[in-house]
């Protein structure tokens, strides 16, 4: 049950860090200079 529980975390956190690269890179796609963030 734990082990469900750890991958199920584990699996969130990363989409989590995907979702945050992608908003910052729509976030900052009008910033003169700046270069994407790759997820």
């Amino acid at each position: 049950m734990m082990r469900s529980l750890w991958t199920a975390a584990s699996g969130m956190k990363a989409m989590q860090f995907n979702v945050d690269t992608i908003s910052n890179n729509l976030a900052n796609v009008n910033t003169i200079g700046y270069k994407k963030e790759k997820a």
